[in-house]
């Protein structure tokens, strides 16, 4: 079995849905003998440049153990969601099961939020 890492672009309007869709693909991976190392919802974010007239969109990214057959099932799936604008997948050399770069941007967001939040309270 191989590593991957996926990355997926969902369209804003289906946020609502992206658990749905996440545990549909995990469910994928699983039943097919594969295993799930991360899963990272870094979430809507801003586009460099706009997809189908849309300047946003969901971000998702996911570490998996999977052979072929699971691969082409999923990138099927993937195709023919017409919540996922786009997708890459990309081979690794092993799992990453720590926080990515963009988790750790997301999560300094996120605190920074929070402090502005809290000061404006206190004030």
């Amino acid at each position: 079995m191989r590593h991957y890492e996926i990355i997926l672009m969902i369209h804003p309007d289906q946020s609502e849905q992206v658990p749905a869709m996440l545990e549909r693909y995990k469910g994928m991976i699983t039943a097919g003998g594969g295993k799930v190392h991360r899963v990272e919802d870094w979430g809507r974010r801003q586009m460099v440049y706009m997809i189908n007239k849309l300047a946003k969109s969901h971000y998702l990214c996911i570490n998996i153990e999977a052979d072929q057959a699971v691969m082409a099932e999923l990138e099927h799936a993937f195709k023919f969601n017409d919540a996922v604008l786009r997708h890459l997948t990309v081979l690794k050399k092993k799992a990453d099961t720590g926080p990515s770069s963009m988790m750790k941007t997301v999560e300094r967001e996120e605190t920074r939020k929070a402090q502005q939040a809290e000061y404006q309270q206190q004030a």
